[in-house]
């Protein structure tokens, strides 16, 4: 798709942005796509279905983006955020997939989450996104603090650089297994892991009967892909015929913008092709209020939050679904305001969530994604299994002694040290 100035490109790139979006939150909506709601399923019931519409997502995402990369339809190379990257942050996707498992428990839901329920008219959603949003805000801000000549997230967590892995070439499967041969590498391992995925997901028959759940993960899965192919295809030519993408003409914006005419964009790299995520873009989105709604800071994830809250909002009028929802008691404040920071924290460590990593960052194959996907379920599934033996057992089950119990049910330990009767 080619414009012939940034302002027309813009309204295309971000307007296709909201239309997917708003696809998005009314169908999580309209089928209870929920990530947090997935774990606790299958923890507490044994019920597969709403992690097999998960992983249906994951694998629709992943088929897409492999095969229309591999004929140059979309490119996921380059991307913001980098999940290709060559630098591989291990213990910032485990322990930020982990933080991030456990804030979504507490926080009654992921981040896609929170946006569907805040369009829903869920007040307690609304603190738990401000407070996400907050958080992801300052750890993203490249502004010094407490007078040390550092950020917030380098004063924290800086010391996390040293145990990365550097991987030539990248860091995603294709490059790992063929390296300069990535491309075709891509395609097999895609193809391959996706009808693999199917085989699971499609091998339980009440799943084959669950039209909800194949929808969700179906359309959840597509607009992924969608989102990749908007943004990479979009063009800008100019006046010699040359065409740039969003980011190289903001980029090159002192030889190809109109005379006197100020960059409209603050940040270059966030208009680089992307799919979705909603840590970061929480984050955004406060700075775009900060800055009294400049145009210049209106980016693809700013205008994804707006259009999955108005998606589920409009599927909530039609269903006759919304209700206003506030906190049962101070404790339940409690857990939402814990939940919403660790989201933010988590969320920022492991450069995604469970749309972001889970399903965005997989779908590029990159290794970064799989163990935050992986550590975000351990996260969840551990904090509920805690909270079921602290409910059942009250005085007697210490967060000690819940703990070990739960990792002994999760095989992690043996059963020898198990501490509490089995639920």
């Amino acid at each position: 798709m080619e414009f012939s100035s940034f302002s027309t490109a813009a309204m295309a790139f971000l307007g296709g942005t909201f239309i997917l979006a708003f696809i998005m939150g009314a169908v999580a909506n309209k089928t209870n796509f929920c990530t947090m709601g997935a774990v606790s399923d299958w923890v507490n019931m044994g019920d597969t279905g709403r992690m097999r519409s998960w992983l249906l997502a994951i694998a629709v995402a992943m088929l897409g983006v492999s095969t229309l990369e591999f004929f140059g339809v979309l490119s996921a190379e380059g991307s913001f955020p980098p999940y290709r990257m060559e630098n591989l942050n291990w213990l910032g996707h485990v322990l930020g997939g982990f933080l991030f498992g456990i804030g979504m428990t507490y926080g009654s839901g992921c981040g896609n989450k929170t946006l569907v329920r805040v369009g829903g008219g869920n007040i307690k959603s609304v603190m738990v996104m401000i407070l996400i949003g907050v958080v992801a805000y300052l750890l993203l801000s490249t502004q010094p603090v407490f007078g040390t000549g550092q950020t917030l997230n380098q004063l924290l967590f800086g010391w996390m650089g040293n145990t990365s892995i550097t991987l030539s070439g990248g860091q995603d499967l294709g490059s790992i297994v063929a390296g300069d041969n990535a491309t075709g590498a891509r395609l097999v391992l895609g193809l391959l892991i996706g009808v693999l995925l199917l085989a699971l997901i499609f091998k339980a028959a009440d799943f084959r009967k669950s039209f909800d759940n194949i929808l969700g993960g179906l359309v959840i899965g597509l607009v992924v892909v969608g989102a990749w192919w908007l943004t990479s295809n979009v063009q800008i030519a100019d006046d010699m015929g040359d065409t740039y993408t969003p980011t190289a003409y903001l980029s090159d914006w002192e030889f190809l913008g109109e005379p006197g005419e100020d960059r409209p964009a603050d940040q270059v790299r966030f208009w680089e092709n992307q799919s979705f995520t909603f840590i970061a873009p929480m984050g955004q989105s406060v700075g775009y209020v900060k800055e009294g709604f400049d145009s210049r800071f209106l980016y693809f994830g700013v205008v994804a939050l707006a259009g999955v809250i108005l998606g589920s909002f409009f599927w909530a009028l039609i269903s006759r679904s919304f209700r206003i929802e506030w906190f049962s008691s101070f404790r339940d404040f409690g857990n939402h305001f814990v939940g919403g920071i660790l989201m933010g924290v988590g969320g920022i460590l492991a450069m995604g969530c469970t749309v972001g990593q889970a399903i965005t960052g997989v779908s590029t194959l990159a290794l970064g994604g799989f163990l935050t996907f992986a550590f975000i379920v351990f996260g969840s599934a551990l904090t509920m299994k805690i909270q079921y033996y602290k409910m059942v057992y009250e005085d007697e089950a210490t967060f000690g002694k819940a703990l070990v119990t739960s990792l002994v049910d999760m095989k992690l330990l043996p059963g020898g040290m198990r501490k509490l009767e089995a639920i």
